[in-house]
């Protein structure tokens, strides 16, 4: 069986320039105007310079704005979950006229990330995209406050990336390109894949969903981001680091692949699933693991939102499919990992599994349940903890679904 189809039903479409392309586009940026772009806008620049984010060709006009927001859908009916947008100051967008091409500079280094030709300026009512994407106005919401900052004015139009930020030097072999994971999945002669989304250090219930999605798949992908979460979480050299023991020590040998990609998290619960499954079906994965709480933060969205709303986008929307596993757990009655369709006893023999409680856990330097991660998971976490400095120590706060 062959892969699954990049989304849209064509070839990948990578916009990172190469050799003398690239050193003619560097050589025309240096003259242009200069945009410094934000942290997630830099994230979805490198996607689309990989081909992540295919069929893509730059950044969303007003209309697809408008009908992605409202509907999941751009003016020529592709199916598209979350807006992909680049904003400006209301001065800035001044200096900016309609047709003229711009230079995107990396926000960490200020080199030149790309260059766009800038084909629409319009303003937006940010109330509106966050209501839709995030189902939230909330300004304590990560996403909502991420929007509610942005600029006022966002510039439409096709870019050329030039640069892949320093995610290929700073992760090297982790840092897979949606050709080289689908390279890689032909040559393990794998058609069956299922992506499992990580921004955490991976725990028993982590485990155990990789685990259940190998039982029905060729091999599983572990796919970490690789961008900017929120202050508490842990970085993604620790936390890929500890998947990495855990695959070595718990798995099969060519079942799991680990690699890393270049986005920011949203935080939008059941639209960043779609979202999440749609990139996914670019790196050649057929199936996302989709468990609890899937992309979300507090209790903004219910348990299995995220699996609701695979039933209601239209059919052949994604190739890409949810496979849904219901609440996980450790249970001391049947002595192992379970979920809630597989284990009948009650809450009291349960121990929930959570990203949330294993960070509040290691931060405060408490005791971690053996049945709640892997020894060598957790001594490469606890090295990370000792390490901070007091400044930077987060205090979590077990909140929604995390607190259970």
């Amino acid at each position: 069986m062959a892969l699954v189809r990049p989304h849209g039903g064509g070839e990948l479409n990578p916009l990172l320039l190469k050799d003398g392309a690239l050193a003619d586009e560097l050589k025309r940026a240096g003259s242009m105007p200069q945009i410094k772009v934000s942290s997630r806008e830099k994230g979805d620049l490198v996607m689309m310079g990989i081909g992540g984010f295919t069929p893509l060709d730059g950044f969303m006009s007003f209309t697809n704005w408008q009908g992605v927001c409202a509907g999941m859908k751009m003016t020529n009916g592709l199916f598209w979950p979350i807006p992909i947008t680049l904003s400006v100051s209301k001065t800035a967008a001044l200096n900016i006229k309609t047709g003229s091409e711009i230079a995107l500079i990396d926000p960490d280094d200020d080199s030149i990330l790309a260059t766009m030709r800038i084909t629409e300026k319009y303003s937006i009512d940010k109330a509106h995209e966050c209501a839709t994407v995030f189902h939230t106005v909330d300004h304590e919401h990560p996403g909502v406050k991420m929007v509610m900052e942005q600029g006022d004015i966002n510039l439409a139009g096709p870019v050329k990336v030039l640069s892949l930020g320093g995610f290929d030097k700073k992760y090297g072999e982790l840092f897979m390109t949606p050709r080289e994971t689908r390279e890689l999945f032909e040559k393990l002669g794998w058609s069956k894949i299922a992506a499992f989304q990580t921004r955490n250090p991976m725990h028993r219930s982590h485990e155990y969903l990789a685990k259940v999605a190998i039982e029905v798949c060729d091999g599983v992908l572990i796919h970490s981001l690789l961008g900017h979460l929120k202050p508490g979480d842990i970085p993604a050299d620790v936390r890929t680091h500890a998947i990495g023991t855990l695959v070595e020590k718990y798995f099969v040998k060519n079942t799991i692949v680990q690699a890393g990609y270049p986005l920011d998290m949203r935080y939008a619960g059941p639209r960043e699933a779609l979202l999440h499954a749609l990139f996914r079906q670019n790196y050649g994965c057929s199936h996302l693991i989709v468990g609890r709480d899937h992309a979300g933060v507090g209790n903004y969205y219910g348990p299995f939102e995220a699996h609701h709303i695979f039933d209601k986008i239209p059919k052949g929307a994604l190739e890409t499919q949810a496979l849904k596993i219901d609440w996980t757990f450790w249970c001391y009655q049947c002595g192992g990992m379970a979920s809630a369709r597989t284990c009948p006893h009650g809450e009291a023999d349960r121990l929930l599994v959570s990203g949330t409680k294993l960070r509040k856990w290691l931060s405060e330097g408490a005791e971690v349940p053996a049945e709640f991660s892997r020894p060598e998971v957790l001594k490469i976490l606890r090295r990370y903890y000792a390490g901070l400095e007091e400044h930077e120590k987060v205090e979590v706060k077990l909140s929604g679904h995390s607190g259970r």
